[in-house]
Formats: structure tokens, C-alpha cells, sequence
């Protein structure tokens, strides 16, 4: 007997398992990219150590950020100096649970702080 297929199941986010690994994948794939670039253009030196779907931002000064999906909740959580946050894909974007903040802003605004300077992150196309 075949076991079901379950990469197309829906889920309380509305996404299909498949679509949430897609675009949670390529959240922090853009993630990575933009910290290549930075440090291509000597912007700052971010150190980047990703395992699956854990990604770890270490800043100059020895703070992280610690990104990580959570695939059987459809979320990223992001842990910063500032606290923990969940983000769950709503209207296109990654929102914060609580707030409703926009992932790539908030997570703009804790690399800024950790980094001592003005850092911008931005979602790649869906």
C-alpha cells in the first residue's frame, strides 16, 4: 500500500506544504544574497551559516540573528537581540503573528540595530 501524498495538503495558512517550503526557502535564499552583495561591496561583514532551514546572521560584535522555518506551523521564526517573532505568510507577505509587521522590514530593522547601521532587506517576487 502507497502512503498518501501529503505535499499538497492544506493547511490552517492557506498554503500547500510544498508552496510554504518554496517560499520560505526563498526568503532566506534573498537573505543570502543580499549579505553576499554586502560583502562583495565591503558593506559590512556579516557572517552567514545556514543548515537546512536554519540560518544564522552573525554581526560584527558578536550579536546574531537566527532565522528558522517552522514547517509543520507555516511559519519563520526569527530570534534577535530584541526578542523572538513569528511570521506566518498572510496577503503575499510574511507577517508578524502578533503585530502584523512585515518580515523583511522588521528583520531590516534588527540587522540595522545589531549592525550599527542602516541595513535593508527585501522579499524576493513570490
Amino acid at each position: 500500500m502507497t502512503p498518501p501524498d501529503t505535499s499538497d495538503r492544506s493547511t490552517p495558512s492557506g498554503l500547500a506544504d510544498a508552496e510554504y517550503l518554496r517560499l520560505a526557502h526563498a526568503a532566506l535564499a534573498a537573505i543570502e544574497t543580499t549579505i553576499d552583495r554586502w560583502l562583495d561591496e565591503d558593506l559590512i561583514d556579516i557572517d552567514t551559516h545556514r543548515t537546512g532551514g536554519l540560518l544564522e546572521l552573525s554581526f560584527p560584535g558578536g550579536s546574531k540573528i537566527i532565522l528558522n522555518t517552522q514547517p509543520p506551523l507555516h511559519e519563520i521564526w526569527m530570534a534577535a537581540r530584541a526578542g523572538g517573532y513569528h511570521y506566518r505568510w498572510v496577503d503575499g507577505a510574511w507577517r508578524d503573528t502578533r503585530s502584523g509587521e512585515e518580515f523583511f522590514a522588521a528583520l531590516s530593522a534588527q540587522a540595522s540595530a545589531q549592525g550599527g547601521r542602516a541595513l535593508r532587506f527585501e522579499a524576493p517576487a513570490a
